[in-house]
C-alpha cells in the first residue's frame, strides 16, 4: 500500500482539520511489498505457514531434548504420545501438508494482489475528525475540540480502527469454530467421519494441531478465516497478522506443555492444558472453544477445568 501522494487535496491549509504532515506508527511501512520481490497477498499465505512449522520444530525440540527441567512442565508423560496416539507422525505430516496446499488454494483465489494503491491518509483522518467534532465539542467546547481532534482523530484512524477490526476478527473466528467444533462432537455421522481424525491425537503436540480430515480442515480452519478477513475489512498486512497470530496460538494449544513463561498461555485461558481437557474421553464433550477465548464454553455451559476432572475421579472412584 502506497503512501498517500497528497494530504490536502481539497482544503485549505488553514483548515484545522486538514492532516499535514502525515506522521505513521511504528507498526506501519510505507513499502509497495513488505519484502522486496514477494507480492503482500503470498508473504500473507507464507507467513502462517512458515509460523506453524517455526513453533512447532521449537516444541518437537523440547520433546527430544529429553532435559529433566521440562518434566515438571509437561501435561503428559512422553510414553503416552507413543502408546494412546492412533495416527504416526507420518500421517499427521502429511495430512498437515495437505491442509496447507489447501489453505494456500483458497488463499490465492480469495486474497487479491490488487497492486500498489494510493492511500490518502490525510483525508481518511479529516473525514474521522469531521465525524467526531460535533460529538465532542459539546463536552470541551469549540477552541479546544479543534486543538485535540488531530490527535484523537490520528489515534483512531491508526489504532482505534485496526483494534476493532483485529478483534472483531478473533469474535468471528472463535464463534465459527466454536459452534462447527460442538456440531461436530454432537452429530454422529459428523464426528465419525470427519472429526474423529484429529480425535486420533488423544495426546496432542504442536505439529498435529492441524491434523484433521481434509473436509472439516477446509471448513473449520481456512474458510472460517478467510470470511473473517473480509467481514472485517482486513487489508493483505492486516489480514497475515491474523493469520499468524491465530497459526501460533493453534499449535500453542497442542503443545503439550503447561508453560508459566509462555506468552500465549498467559493471555488467555484457552490454552494447552485447557485444550488438553478436550482430548480425554473424560472432557471430549466439553471445552470446544478454540483458538483464543473462552466466553462460548463459559455462556454455554461447555467449560470443564482440571479441578472439576479431579472432582468426578474422586467421585467415581468413592462410588466404584
Amino acid at each position: 500500500m502506497a503512501v498517500n501522494s497528497t494530504i490536502c487535496p481539497v482544503f485549505s491549509d488553514n483548515d484545522p482539520l486538514c492532516f499535514h504532515p502525515v506522521s505513521h506508527p511504528f507498526y506501519y511501512s510505507t513499502k509497495v511489498q513488505l519484502v522486496q520481490g514477494i507480492p503482500d497477498h503470498i508473504l500473507t499465505l507464507a507467513a502462517p505457514i512458515i509460523a506453524y512449522w517455526s513453533l512447532s520444530l521449537f516444541f518437537h525440540f523440547l520433546d527430544i531434548s529429553k532435559w529433566k527441567w521440562l518434566e515438571k512442565y509437561r501435561i503428559h508423560e512422553s510414553a503416552e504420545v507413543q502408546a494412546k496416539n492412533l495416527a504416526t507422525r507420518t500421517e499427521v505430516v502429511w495430512a498437515v501438508i495437505f491442509q496447507h496446499i489447501v489453505q494456500t488454494a483458497l488463499g490465492l483465489l480469495w486474497l487479491s494482489d490488487g497492486g500498489p494503491q494510493v492511500v490518502d491518509h490525510g483525508v481518511r483522518m479529516r473525514n474521522i475528525a469531521v465525524l467526531l467534532q460535533p460529538l465532542i465539542t459539546p463536552f470541551m467546547g469549540e477552541h479546544l475540540a479543534q486543538a485535540v481532534l488531530p490527535d484523537v482523530a490520528y489515534f483512531v484512524y491508526w489504532w482505534g480502527v485496526p483494534s476493532i477490526q483485529f478483534l472483531a476478527a478473533i469474535f468471528w473466528i472463535d464463534t465459527w469454530q466454536y459452534f462447527l467444533h460442538r456440531a461436530m462432537h454432537v452429530n454422529k455421522f459428523l464426528y465419525k467421519q470427519f472429526h474423529s481424525w484429529h480425535h486420533r491425537l488423544y495426546v496432542p503436540y504442536a505439529f498435529g494441531s492441524l491434523y484433521n480430515h481434509p473436509v472439516e480442515g477446509f471448513l473449520l480452519d481456512s474458510l472460517g478465516a478467510a470470511i473473517a478477513e473480509w467481514l472485517t475489512g482486513l487489508t493483505n498486512r492486516q489480514a497475515m497478522v491474523l493469520f499468524v497470530v491465530s497459526t501460533l496460538k493453534t499449535v500453542d494449544d497442542h503443545c503439550g506443555y503447561s508453560l508459566p513463561f509462555d506468552p500465549l498461555q498467559l493471555v488467555t485461558g484457552n490454552n494447552a492444558d485447557y485444550h488438553d481437557i478436550h482430548h480425554q474421553v473424560i472432557g471430549i464433550k466439553s471445552n470446544f472453544a478454540q483458538p483464543f477465548f473462552i466466553h462460548w464454553d463459559v455462556v454455554l455451559g461447555t467449560r470443564m477445568t482440571r479441578q472439576e476432572i479431579e472432582q468426578r475421579k474422586e467421585k467415581y472412584g468413592k462410588n466404584k
